[in-house]
């Protein structure tokens, strides 16, 4: 089995999975990348692979032979509670954060947490559980570490063993200082918190891997983010597309969002998934109220439940904060909020990220964020009222 760089967490497995892998390859290895988004040897994409324990092996069987020499896994609560940590047990672990997800599968924060907690009780004598500082899973998570693993923290409150503090963000990405295990300054091309703690988690096991400082901010600072995480799509607006899709993600990228705005406005596009997680779905309005100053509700995957009752449930958690508009049709919102919004302000483009379609009852159609988004950037100037509703938007509640 190759040495093991396993991440978990609710939000930014992916990034920092990633992140390691560009640390990896700057000290000189050969590293195998497997995420949710797609699979790597090397630096070089190797599409997707299946989700079955059959296919991860034969996988990686072949990375191996390819000469790979260290896996950097992102590791599901799904797949941690399918018993995969026992087959694949890492070498050193962290966990990027836990906040409410998945409740529709896992039934409780209690039985999501102890999924994750999976990965780190199997640890091995001599491995590292690297653990957000400010989470309050942290605690839990260490007082049931195995004998032999050692805890590192990290994150921006004091006594953090990897500290961070945030610099500067602007449109050219995030300026990140390091102490403790690490003494440096990283240039991040992505913007905002999320992404500082995604290098943090990285920077920790990479750190506790053995990985030289030097190659660990070459490797952040050359690695260039994870499709719709944060992508930026336009600049005038500022229009970036991001998977935030939980209550706590949404936050942060909403903050990250008014970092860049300036004196500008926020918008946000953003809807609740079907068959999922009901509870958060009111929690998730509520924020956008509060933190964007244009809430443009729209359609998410309904998968098998009525788009206009998602909508309701989260319409139940408006402040009356921002602006509110409803256009249901997603194509629709995105190209309202853009015509909208003027050149200083920044519109979110939130929940869908990466994905390539749109999931409505037993029809999977094509449909990315991003590419609609650069479509409706690009596409010629015409005359008229820009941005006008479809007829189930309402146009005064977006003045």
């Amino acid at each position: 089995m190759l040495p093991t760089l396993a991440v978990t967490g609710t939000n930014g497995k992916t990034t920092t999975t990633r992140m390691l892998g560009a640390i990896a390859r700057a000290a000189g290895h050969r590293p195998v990348v497997v995420t949710t988004v797609g699979v790597m040897v090397d630096g070089e994409e190797r599409g997707s692979i299946g989700t079955s324990m059959s296919a991860f092996n034969e996988f990686l069987a072949s990375a191996r032979d390819e000469g790979g020499d260290v896996l950097c896994l992102e590791v599901t609560s799904r797949a941690l509670a399918g018993g995969f940590a026992t087959r694949c047990p890492p070498t050193h672990a962290a966990l990027t954060s836990f906040s409410r997800d998945h409740l529709d599968r896992h039934g409780s924060l209690e039985a999501y947490l102890a999924a994750k907690a999976q990965l780190f009780l199997a640890l091995p004598a001599g491995g590292v559980a690297a653990l957000p500082i400010e989470s309050e899973a942290t605690d839990l998570l260490a007082s049931v570490l195995p004998d032999g693993v050692a805890l590192r923290t990290f994150g921006f409150r004091e006594g953090a063993d990897l500290r961070g503090t945030i610099a500067r963000v602007d449109r050219a990405g995030t300026l990140l200082t390091l102490e403790g295990l690490l003494e440096m300054e990283v240039h991040l091309a992505m913007h905002g918190e999320p992404f500082a703690v995604d290098a943090l988690a990285a920077a920790s096991l990479a750190h506790a891997h053995g990985f030289a400082p030097e190659a660990i901010r070459s490797g952040l600072e050359g690695f260039a983010g994870v499709p719709g995480r944060f992508e930026i799509i336009g600049d005038t607006p500022l229009v970036a597309v991001d998977f935030a899709h939980t209550p706590d993600a949404l936050q942060v990228t909403l903050a990250t969002a008014r970092s860049l705005a300036g004196d500008g406005k926020v918008w946000v596009v953003f809807g609740c998934g079907g068959d999922r997680d009901q509870g958060k779905r009111p929690q998730m309005g509520e924020i956008a109220s509060e933190l964007a100053d244009h809430v443009v509700l729209t359609t998410d995957n309904p998968r098998g439940e009525d788009p206009a009752a998602i909508a309701a449930a989260v319409e139940a958690g408006r402040t009356g904060g921002a602006a509110w508009i409803s256009v249901p049709d997603r194509t629709d919102a995105i190209a309202y909020a853009i015509d909208c919004a003027n050149d200083r302000d920044v519109v979110l483009i939130a929940g869908k990220g990466h994905e390539a379609e749109q999931i409505e009852g037993a029809v999977h159609r094509p449909f990315d964020d991003r590419e609609v988004a650069r479509r409706i950037l690009h596409r010629p100037t015409t005359s008229g009222s820009p941005g006008e509703p479809t007829e189930d938007g309402d146009s005064d509640d977006a003045s």
